[in-house]
């Protein structure tokens, strides 16, 4: 992988999916974090270095498709005789909720991520949802400190390894879970006292995701929470939202970098960018949506965006 100022290092899973849906169902579909993260990226023109795993059954055309997109796989393994990690789940008919219907780890058991040497200068690193120790052992192998680390986390972790998970979140630049994770983790139930809790754990930035409700981007300047709120699109249909919170942390990550930014304007329109491509992945099943993202499609829907967050008016306050 030849680097240059916009690359990115991605962590995380490559994998089989099986959902179910109120409006279908699909069979072994590529998922996981890491493919769902580099789709991101590469859909913005950022070259994406992937460190995963895979198991032998992991289909070359697909591993081409991902390099043609502009993803580098130097860092995915493919132990001999191995089987790719699986997942499979049924979304209840809200489409928030959700039951896990399989989980079989198979490589992911024994996965040790190796970052090239040709990587370890990275500017930008994502961690995808993976053990904290793992998210660790990333940090250690990086020669030089990258200019944004992001870091994605669930409360499983919180649940079995909350003291790695600590100390991973105090060396990252930018922490991203939902809503219920943000009050797990800090044991408040006010989204701007868990911001401030979280914040004290290390991180500089926090993204508290709401689902279909948008995301929240907090941040502590002179004693101050600065805050910024970026509504999610309304969809017609939202068919499959598997990934979506991947597809934003890979757009989010990827605009920062192709902005070569880390202010907090620049990050404000990168929560803006990953919550425009999170939208196409929940329009279609697996990958289907953001793989067909294009330019122009890209440049409609920000348009989407910048129209319903604009307002103006004529008065400010109430007459008394």
């Amino acid at each position: 992988m030849s680097w240059n100022s916009s690359s990115i290092v991605a962590v995380g899973t490559v994998a089989f999916d099986s959902i179910k849906t109120p409006f279908g169902e699909r069979e072994r579909i590529v998922g996981g974090a890491g493919t769902y993260i580099g789709w991101s990226a590469t859909r913005l023109g950022v070259d994406t270095g992937l460190v995963s795993v895979i198991g032998e059954d992991f289909a070359k055309a697909e591993l081409d498709a991902m390099t043609a997109a502009g993803m580098h796989l130097d860092g995915i393994d493919c132990p001999k005789g191995g089987k790719s990690f699986y997942w499979a789940g049924s979304y209840h008919d809200d489409m928030n909720g959700r039951d896990t219907l399989a989980t079989e780890l198979n490589v992911l058991a024994d996965f040790k991520p190796v970052i090239p040497a040709a990587w370890r200068k990275a500017k930008w690193l994502m961690l995808g949802n993976i053990d904290p120790a793992l998210q660790i052992s990333v940090l250690d192998q990086m020669e030089a400190r990258p200019e944004l680390v992001v870091l994605d986390t669930m409360n499983f972790w919180m649940d079995i390894a909350l003291e790695p998970l600590k100390a991973v979140i105090a060396r990252v630049d930018v922490l991203t879970i939902n809503d219920e994770e943000a009050r797990q983790l800090s044991g408040e139930y006010s989204l701007v006292k868990a911001a401030r809790a979280i914040l004290a754990m290390g991180p500089c930035y926090l993204i508290i995701k709401k689902g279909e409700h948008g995301a929240l981007l907090f941040h502590e300047k002179d004693g101050e929470l600065v805050t910024f709120f970026c509504p999610a699109l309304p969809l017609e249909e939202v068919v499959d939202p598997t990934g979506a919170g991947d597809t934003f942390a890979g757009g989010f990550i990827g605009h920062v970098a192709r902005c070569g930014s880390t202010d907090f304007e620049t990050l404000k329109e990168a929560i803006v960018v990953g919550s425009a491509l999170a939208s196409f992945t929940c329009e279609s099943f697996g990958t289907e949506g953001i793989r067909a993202v294009s330019e122009e499609m890209m440049e409609g829907r920000m348009r989407a965006f910048r129209n319903m967050m604009s307002w103006q008016t004529s008065a400010v306050g109430a007459a008394v």
